[in-house]
């Protein structure tokens, strides 16, 4: 009996230890923008983090988009109840820097004594989130490109085994798609990130003045007067003429599930979306991806970054902070990247991360087939001025802008002029306020 109660009593004591252990853990949380897989992907990294130590907790709430997870970190930073980390979006890139709310990459690492290679990281993700002097003040997580899809059956059909490379190759391949009898030969949306931001970086376009804003506030947009026009009307000739349809939820289905269906044969839109196509498409459909196309006689450039990074805000405790590095050091390890790609679309951000799934032979398998093309475009060249990235102001309202328009536009309410020249101006001023509201500030 008295054996019995020793090792009920030692066995409660160790359980109470246990707990207590538990309950002195270092908590932080990560606000993140995610929904639904891809913000349960994120859940799952933070309990990997979790479960690979004792010492810290990490939590990751949802705030339901992109735009509330920056509006309510800046709300909480204010009433001094901000997360540790919050996670934004590549158009919010500058508001998070000018706000002097964080604590930059390498001050972090560095303070807690890690010895981070920064050269390490893609420079084509990487110099999104660089200061001028190129050194990182938040940390490349759900990184990704955009590639073009295309339907191998169908171009099968009218004797084409390769994607087109050039915007004239996509219209001869969409008008025999539809002498086939294809009703949809490509989908496309209003999104800017493609129709404007990749098609300005690959062509060596410039988005706006300043090198698209990464030499000063007071940088205007100049789309209006760049091969951006002749794209544009272009597209609106290929929607004219019935060789490319809209698709939206609104009209039934988005580009990727038109595309995943088998309703379109091809399509533009982020690497990341490569899983959800492999997920939903008929198990017979027979599909692939390539580098987006450009016009004839372009020598191309790297395409841009698109995701996200984690910024790690000011304010916080050193036991905090030490929480925040070790989670930023685990998730950059090449097995985390594995894991990171695996479960979702996104690619590795470090080049070890890219070398560690070549080693384990992801790119090999059939379902990740491809992902790797999304690197080969963002790192295609040297990194330009203007294939760098995009650093303006109220960025989020200027993608607004040139969304209307373009639904203007391709529904035939306004002229490809009229519409691009009004999104400019209505840009350029959002863009004097931004100005106005950080005067006296000068980008590092």
């Amino acid at each position: 009996m008295n054996r019995f109660l020793l090792t009920g009593a030692t066995a409660l004591a160790l359980l109470c230890s246990g707990a207590a252990q538990a309950q002195q853990r270092i908590k932080i949380e990560l606000w993140q923008g995610l929904t639904g897989d891809l913000g349960s992907a994120v859940e799952e990294v933070c309990q990997r983090f979790n479960d690979s130590q004792k010492e810290f907790e990490i939590s990751c709430p949802t705030q339901g988009s992109y735009d509330s997870a920056v509006q309510n970190a800046i709300a909480a930073f204010r009433a001094k109840k901000q997360p540790t980390i919050v996670q934004v979006f590549d158009a919010g890139t500058l508001d998070l820097m000018l706000s002097e709310a964080f604590v930059p990459a390498r001050k972090l690492m560095e303070e807690n004594g890690y010895k981070i290679d920064w050269t390490n990281y893609f420079p084509g993700i990487a110099n999104y989130y660089a200061n001028s002097k190129g050194e990182l003040y938040s940390f490349p997580f759900n990184s990704s490109s955009a590639l073009f899809y295309w339907n191998k059956d169908a171009f099968a059909k009218i004797g084409k085994t390769e994607a087109p490379k050039t915007w004239q190759e996509v219209e001869a391949f969409a008008r025999a798609l539809k002498s086939a009898g294809y009703e949809c030969p490509m989908a496309i949306n209003y999104d800017t990130w493609t129709l404007l931001e990749q098609f300005s970086a690959i062509h060596g376009e410039p988005i706006a003045t300043k090198d698209n804003g990464y030499g000063g506030l007071d940088a205007e947009l100049v789309i209006n007067k760049t091969k951006f026009v002749d794209y544009i009307k272009f597209m609106k000739k290929g929607l004219d003429e019935g060789l490319f349809k809209i698709k939206l939820p609104e009209t039934g289905a988005n580009i990727v599930q038109a595309f995943a269906s088998g309703e379109c044969q091809m399509t533009m839109t982020s690497v990341a979306d490569h899983g959800t196509v492999g997920k939903t498409a008929k198990p017979e459909m027979k599909w692939s991806v390539a580098m987006l196309p450009v016009m004839e006689g372009t020598k191309r450039l790297n395409s841009l970054v698109g995701g996200a990074s984690l910024w790690v805000l000011n304010g916080k405790s050193k036991d905090e902070y030490r929480a925040a590095a070790a989670f930023l050091n685990f998730i950059a390890k090449p097995e985390s990247e594995l894991f990171w790609s695996t479960r979702t679309g996104y690619i590795p951000v470090t080049k070890t991360g890219f070398q560690h799934l070549k080693e384990q032979g992801f790119y090999d398998k059939p379902q990740y087939k491809g992902r790797e093309i999304a690197l080969e475009s963002l790192t295609a060249s040297e990194v330009t001025p203007v294939s760098r990235g995009i650093r303006l102001g109220g960025f989020i309202q200027i993608r607004k802008e040139m969304r209307d328009a373009l639904s203007d536009i391709f529904a035939g309410k306004v002229s490809v002029e009229d519409g691009i020249n009004a999104a400019v101006e209505r840009s350029n001023a959002v863009l004097r306020r931004f100005e106005k509201t950080y005067a006296g500030k000068q980008l590092l």
